[in-house]
């Protein structure tokens, strides 16, 4: 079998070529590709274009040099991320906060478990709890006892508290 010089020096231009243009494109095509990312992790035009002319310049260790410098993160995950911490900063100031000790309390704790200030009161006729500076249950609408009502005259006043002595006297009697 014998070769001839001008097939092989024929073959040898086409797979230089072949190989040459498969560079080229390698070439062009992380150039693009650097460029795209770097768009979508920096905002700043001059850190995009000196991003991409470092490819365009240095090829593979360009790219090397470019995936080692490059910001870690795209700019819609630094979006997310922000959200989230801005969502986990809002969960806990949305938590009470213990008038005493200033410790996260939940709503429906009646006393702070660490320094006992009392953080609510029940409702004597439906027991709910209700915050301590109120004046009337905003649940059945009694009113706290020892609050003074304006439609009330003394008259009905001194009526209701004698009946309630009445009442307490009678539990009494009946419990001896």
């Amino acid at each position: 079998m014998t070769f001839d010089p001008v097939f092989l020096g024929s073959l040898t231009l086409v797979l230089t070529a072949f190989g040459g243009a498969f560079l080229a494109a390698l070439w062009i095509s992380l150039v693009v590709w650097t460029y795209r990312d770097i768009r979508a992790r920096a905002r700043d035009p001059l850190t995009q274009t000196l991003a991409a002319l470092l490819v365009a310049v240095l090829n593979l260790p360009g790219v090397l040099v470019y995936l080692i410098l490059r910001p870690p993160r795209t700019l819609e995950e630094e979006y997310q991320r922000t959200l989230e911490e801005e969502a986990l900063l809002q969960a806990l100031e949305d938590l009470p906060l213990c008038p005493g000790c200033e410790r996260r309390v939940k709503e429906d704790w009646q006393v702070c478990p660490n320094c006992h200030t009392k953080l609510k009161k029940a409702c004597h006729n439906c027991g709910k709890f209700m915050e301590l500076p109120w004046n009337i249950c905003p649940y059945c609408g009694t009113p706290a006892p020892g609050m003074r009502l304006e439609s009330t005259g003394m008259d009905d006043a001194l009526r209701n508290l004698k009946m309630a002595d009445e009442q307490a006297d009678v539990k009494i009697d009946s419990a001896t």
